[in-house]
């Protein structure tokens, strides 16, 4: 999901603001210089609404392509990401930190697998570039479903669905979204087909932490991701109007991807969908096994045994 929108090639960053503090660090009440939270967010469509209004003091946002922002969460160079779920499952000691979520209830519109023969009969898959929760629920699907387990080609950013002459092909974002040009016999919104196939909404990206980030620092952020999101699905209808033209939307259009496809808020039904595609992904060595998902979808400030 996050890993399921355009504009993937306008990679926008926010820096940090300018002067003689460091680069990770604002400027206490007393002058002094103080921890700024490193947030790694997404400029996607479906991403507007969690990054409606974000910021304020000991913030820093950058904005990056999901894949990069997962990496560099991995790697230490960001407190705080908007990651793809399934990346959720594979970092080492993440926590949850906001009940922001990109998620869906039904249709997502901006995921589908087109088939070229009958999805029992699947050997070659070709996935779009930098997909990673998408493209682990095509396999999931796959293989619960038809029992195949396909070889997998990376699609370009850059290539068109006629570039593959692979047997089903994984779209996300405008191209999913729009009607690519060719013969298929059958396609998947793979939202829908998740949510019919297990009665439980599908939680593409969620706000994570490193575990080794301060509790402090975490209970700063919840209310602001909150809010920043509240702020989003309120409105919508703006968001809309100005996102619209750029993927090749009418404003009813993209107001109704935003609205009717999209799931913003992490509840109950929400974690237990996450730890049901966490059980059968890993069942099918996509994820690791023996994760504490109770520990790690605790938000900042509830009891955390050890």
């Amino acid at each position: 999901m996050v890993d399921h929108v355009a504009a993937r090639d306008h990679v926008l960053r926010q820096s940090p603001s300018q002067g003689a503090l460091p680069r990770h660090a604002t400027a206490g009440r007393d002058g002094s210089a103080t921890p700024t939270a490193r947030i790694g967010a997404v400029q996607y469509l479906n991403t507007k609404p969690l990054v409606h209004r974000l910021g304020g003091p000991g913030i820093a946002v950058e904005y990056d392509l999901p894949s990069r922002l997962a990496d560099s969460l991995a790697a230490g160079r960001l407190d705080v990401a908007l990651i793809p779920s399934i990346e959720f499952f594979r970092g080492h000691a993440y926590r949850l930190v906001s009940d922001a979520c990109i998620g869906c209830r039904g249709p997502v519109m901006s995921v589908k697998l087109f088939f070229r023969t009958r999805p029992d009969r699947v050997e070659h898959l070709a996935v779009d570039e930098g997909s990673r929760t998408s493209v682990a629920l095509a396999r999931l699907l796959l293989a619960e479903r038809c029992g195949v387990a396909p070889r997998v080609e990376v699609l370009p950013l850059g290539d068109d669905i006629s570039d593959t002459a692979a047997d089903a092909v994984l779209l996300i974002g405008d191209r999913a979204i729009g009607s690519p040009r060719g013969a298929f016999q059958l396609v998947w919104d793979l939202g829908d087909e998740w949510c019919r196939w297990t009665g439980l909404p599908f939680v593409f990206a969620v706000w994570a932490a490193r575990r080794d980030v301060p509790e402090a620092t975490l209970r700063h952020l919840e209310p602001l991701l909150a809010a920043a999101r509240d702020s989003g699905k309120a409105n919508l209808a703006s968001i809309a109007a100005a996102e619209a033209k750029g993927h090749g939307l009418t404003v009813p259009q993209c107001l109704s991807y935003l609205r009717d496809n999209l799931h913003y808020d992490l509840g109950l039904r929400e974690k237990a969908a996450l730890a049901l595609f966490h059980d059968r992904a890993s069942a099918l060595s996509l994820a690791p096994r023996g994760i504490d998902l109770a520990k790690a979808l605790a938000l900042p400030g509830a009891p955390m045994a050890e």
